[in-house]
């Protein structure tokens, strides 16, 4: 990565098009940077004010992006991809502006299972053989479903005839695991380490185990925003990396942060269910703890903020791969598309932020393979289990 040459912090010379921002999150421990953009007041550095908008799922969330009721979201990498590509409601063009986060997210197994003798995913697999399991993800096309999907199968589950898999917003994952609705659930934090500090779920996996340094959440926006908005658009980014570099900055940061989202407005649980996870201190539900390297990071020196088209492109040969697209789509042109790459540069180079030498990346995942954004069709074609 290079470091981007020195600006002023604030987008000096750029007529704010729109100074009032409504911006949807949902309660997860990953709305943090936008929260802290707002209480921090850089958004208001950057000549903008950023009105934070709490909603109760990610199809509330998608759906006010569309009427226009929220100008920009807290979203899913899938949900941006899903929509642009008409899987399960009306196609739109959508932008990406940055990375919001990596890591961070987990499956849950329920405390009953686990009392039966269930520890990892050989044992899932072995009972998934047997009876049908249902399973919680957050959205259809979202990073919990794929993140479910992929570590069922990468244990020899078919996630799609071998499973019962049902959709549930993450701050209701808990309670309904209690309620003995499913038997597990993909999510993101504070709900997965709620359900172990509740006694109703163990972590059987976190998603970092999947793709360590994988992508999550997205700040996205339409395309129609960003046309009609495009230094409102980068003032939010600019605001929101340097929320980022402020959160990872310390344990301190992390901590204070913890301590403000934990209240009613914002993720409305205990700070004591978010600050463990977000310093990296894990513990399962079944005697294991550990110091986790790849926990949940909001900056890393700009690395989990840029939007690596990739990281775009992953998901949809997921898509592809569980039968979502029937057809296979023009990988990179969408992303190029979607992903607002010289918009964020601009962003980066008001907040001194580095920036990478490639929009592509390598990565391998937890079953060996390896993905590095090219040949995404084959990719998608490579694996034994799919629809």
């Amino acid at each position: 990565m290079h470091r981007s040459g020195a600006r002023p912090g604030r987008s000096e010379g750029m007529q704010i098009e729109k100074d009032i921002v409504r911006v949807g999150f949902n309660p997860l421990t990953d709305c943090a940077s936008l929260v802290m953009a707002s209480v921090l007041g850089l958004d208001r550095k950057h000549g903008i004010r950023i009105v934070l908008s709490k909603e109760t799922s990610w199809a509330g969330v998608r759906d006010k992006l569309l009427t226009g009721e929220l100008d920009a979201a807290h979203a899913l990498y899938g949900l941006v991809y899903g929509t642009q590509l008409g899987i399960g409601s009306a196609r739109r063009d959508m932008a990406i502006l940055m990375n919001l986060n990596r890591n961070g997210q987990a499956i849950t197994l329920s405390r009953r299972l686990f009392e039966e003798g269930i520890r990892d995913g050989a044992g899932v697999a072995a009972l998934a053989h047997e009876r049908q399991l249902r399973w919680a993800q957050t959205f259809p096309t979202g990073t919990h479903a794929m993140w479910l999907y992929y570590w069922l199968a990468a244990h020899g589950v078919h996630p799609l005839r071998e499973a019962r898999v049902i959709t549930v917003p993450p701050s209701q994952m808990a309670t309904n695991l209690a309620a003995g609705h499913m038997d597990g659930f993909c999510a993101g934090e504070p709900w997965n380490h709620r359900a172990v500090m509740d006694g109703v779920g163990v972590t059987i996996a976190t998603s970092q185990q999947i793709w360590p340094d994988h992508p999550e959440k997205v700040l996205a926006c339409t395309q129609d925003f960003v046309r009609r908005h495009p230094n409102t658009a980068r003032a939010l980014v600019a605001a929101v990396l340097e929320a980022s570099r402020w959160i990872d900055a310390s344990a301190a940061n992390r901590m204070a942060m913890a301590e403000i989202i934990s209240a009613v407005h914002y993720v409305n649980t205990s700070k004591e269910v978010i600050w463990q996870r977000i310093l990296g201190h894990y513990e399962d539900g079944m005697g294991r703890s550990w110091e986790d390297t790849h926990s949940m990071r909001f900056h890393q020196e700009g690395a989990a903020n840029f939007p690596y088209l990739s990281d775009g492109m992953w998901f949809m040969t997921q898509h592809r791969r569980w039968g979502l697209l029937k057809a296979a789509p023009d990988y990179l042109g969408i992303a190029l598309k979607v992903h607002q790459v010289a918009l964020y540069k601009e962003a980066a180079e008001i907040t001194e932020t580095a920036i990478p030498d490639s929009t592509l990346r390598s990565s391998v995942l937890m079953d060996g393979s390896i993905w590095d954004g090219r040949h995404p069709e084959r990719y998608a074609e490579s694996f034994a289990i799919r629809a």
